[in-house]
């Protein structure tokens, strides 16, 4: 691996096509494929918009338009100074949805990335159709839920990440292995002795050492920490209070051991009708573990919409 790798390397060759969309007074990349519907795919902390490959075209076959971005901070999208608050983020994709030319979509998450569609969802929910959340809680659940000894433990890594300069020294170290022991403590056992377990880490790992990527990642958890004793948190969390109005589907697996099975499951607080299916042996990446599983279920769940 290079040590800091141009951004253009995550412009990984496929059927999809990768172009730069202005949203929010920031230019995103993202990957697109398919026509019809739109489904706008988020990805977690320590990805890129790759981390969708499957969905991508199984989307895209059965009559979706499926675009996967970069958030903010990442892979080949902008790295501004700021902009990693809550609000800020759900305008990003708020002004993607608009600049795709859609009057609304549906909103495919991974862990950061679920958070970021539930906001999305409250914030703007006339553009959002439905909420599909992987690995993930809503956020005032995961915030209830890190008081309790169980996910206080799971989410460690929020409180190490908060202190300046020690983590974005340690998620380039050593070529970003740092990557590589996050993903392999997350996973399920069936997946980390696989051969496309060893292509997506490798891929994640490079995608680190792009310039500017591990500190922006590192920024949405220190303002979800700091934002708790300050104005602006208090303010997110009466915004996400209410009753949830796009349908939902969690999908998450039994063995994820960064947001526990049961923080995901008192999701239903603010979504009563959202549809829970908890799958055994796999981790915190049911679309990299059990990808064809993943695609019918959320294929499943986007034609009853669509009906």
């Amino acid at each position: 691996m290079r040590a800091t790798p141009d951004p253009s390397i995550v412009r990984i060759d496929g059927p999809w096509t990768h172009r730069d969309v202005s949203a929010n007074g920031i230019r995103l990349h993202v990957a697109e494929l398919g026509d019809g519907p739109l489904v706008v795919l988020l990805h977690g902390f320590a990805e890129f918009w790759w981390t969708w490959h499957h969905q991508l075209t199984a989307l895209a076959d059965a009559g979706f338009r499926a675009v996967a971005v970069d958030l903010r901070g990442y892979g080949d999208s902008d790295k501004p100074p700021r902009g990693y608050d809550a609000w800020t983020l759900a305008g990003d994709v708020g002004g993607l949805i608009k600049s795709l030319g859609a009057r609304k979509a549906h909103l495919v998450g991974h862990a950061w990335g679920g958070m970021l569609a539930w906001t999305v969802g409250a914030l703007h929910p006339r553009l959002v159709s439905s909420v599909t959340v992987l690995g993930g809680a809503h956020p005032l659940a995961l915030r209830r839920a890190v008081k309790r000894p169980g996910q206080l433990r799971a989410s460690g890594h929020l409180f190490r990440f908060q202190v300046p300069m020690a983590p974005e020294k340690w998620l380039v170290k050593n070529d970003a292995l740092a990557v590589e022991e996050l993903f392999r403590d997350w996973s399920g056992p069936q997946w980390t002795d696989t051969p496309d377990f060893t292509e997506a880490v490798r891929a994640f790992r490079q995608a680190m050492l792009v310039p500017g990527v591990p500190h922006s990642a590192l920024e949405y958890y220190r303002w979800a920490f700091r934002a708790q004793f300050r104005g602006e948190g208090r303010r997110f969390s009466d915004a996400l209070r209410g009753r949830f109005a796009p349908r939902v589907l969690q999908l998450h697996g039994e063995e994820d051991r960064c947001v526990l099975p049961e923080t995901a499951a008192a999701s239903r607080r603010w979504a009563p009708d959202a549809r829970l299916e908890r799958w055994p042996g796999i981790g915190h990446f049911p679309h990299l573990e059990a990808p064809d599983r993943t695609s019918a279920a959320l294929l499943e769940f986007l034609r009853t919409l669509e009906a």
